[in-house]
């Protein structure tokens, strides 16, 4: 199960106080509820044997659900606007370590074939066996091709640097 994204106990919200707006979706209810007993549509007609057979369209059999379609927008709407927050709880490790940042080319040079598979490949399993050989060293990576771009910052969450 996804502990992390239904862990409630660190959810939080930065304005709670537009929870009161679920006050409005009974008022809703009510109100559409009372007003058919004074809109329904009527006409005085000899006979009604000719409208037996009249089946509903569907958008005439689906006009109460846009009704609560409206409301669940609204919910949603109302629980956006409270802005839900969760916190991330974080661990305190202590470990004794260097700090790494190990610096990647990705440029096009580095498809040539003259390492199998190819260059990059290569680096990528050399950087993977250098990360496992250091388990309490916090480790960054930054990768170039013609300009450089920080794609982990220094962690020692090491999973994140073998994604």
């Amino acid at each position: 199960m996804m502990k992390g994204l239904l862990d409630w106990q660190h959810m939080s919200f930065a304005h709670p106080y537009y929870f009161g707006l679920f006050l409005l979706i009974p008022f809703m209810i009510w109100w559409q509820y009372s007003k058919k007993k004074y809109d329904n549509p009527s006409i005085r007609l000899t006979t009604i044997s000719g409208l037996k057979e009249v089946k509903p369209t569907w958008r005439v059999q689906l006009r109460p659900a846009l009704f609560w379609l409206r409301v669940l927008a609204l919910s949603f709407l109302i629980i956006a606007l409270a802005r839900p927050q969760s916190s991330s709880v974080s661990e305190s490790i202590d470990s004794e370590g260097i700090d790494i940042v190990m610096s990647i080319d990705v440029s096009g040079s580095m498809l040539a074939e003259d390492l199998k598979p190819n260059r990059i490949e290569a680096a990528k399993k050399v950087a993977e066996e250098f990360v496992n050989d250091r388990p309490t060293d916090r480790i960054g990576l930054v990768i170039f091709a013609g300009e450089s771009f920080t794609q982990v910052p220094i962690t020692i969450d090491h999973n994140v640097l073998k994604e």
